[in-house]
């Protein structure tokens, strides 16, 4: 069986970003898949991918893209599967241009558009284990738990590192 969730990026870059995802997504004990399938370099690839993710077992689409940031808004005209965006962090504008071009679709294409980044990318991922939470009782106890643990690592005071 195929893993539940697909990552996806257009170029090998976007792995140093999009690599929190998977880490997230196996801290929580849910498998993934991730793929280099560029809206611009490989779009034949990028169609078929996206056509066939439903049918390939595929539940989520995490789509990361930098620069013109086509990627996420291309997968999500292509499948009905729901699909989180993560704008990857360009050096020409930080991530502004990708933001923008990934937030702006069209009424009827849905793209669930996360922050620029690492931040991003985990939320992606959170987002998409919530998700499949809904009908998985275990992975939705492990979610609790993971929140749990996040709310106990938050210190009541500021340590003194002096």
């Amino acid at each position: 069986m195929t893993a539940p969730i697909a990552i996806i990026m257009g170029s090998q870059s976007d792995w140093d970003t999009m690599r929190h995802a998977a880490d997230t997504l196996a801290a929580l004990g849910v498998a993934c898949e991730s793929h280099i399938v560029s809206a611009h370099r490989t779009p034949d690839r990028l169609f078929a991918f996206a056509k066939g993710a439903k049918a390939a077992g595929f539940k989520v689409i995490i789509a990361g893209a930098g620069g013109a940031a086509h990627l996420p808004g291309m997968a999500a005209a292509l499948t009905e599967l729901p699909v989180f965006g993560v704008p990857v962090e360009s050096k020409t504008l930080k991530g502004i241009d990708s933001l923008y071009s990934i937030v702006q679709m069209p009424a009827g294409i849905p793209v669930g558009t996360l922050a620029i980044g690492k931040a991003g990318a985990i939320n992606a991922a959170l987002l998409a284990a919530a998700v499949l939470a809904l009908s998985d009782p275990a992975l939705s106890d492990r979610l609790a738990a993971w929140r749990k643990a996040q709310t106990e690592a938050v210190a009541e005071r500021p340590e003194d590192k002096a």
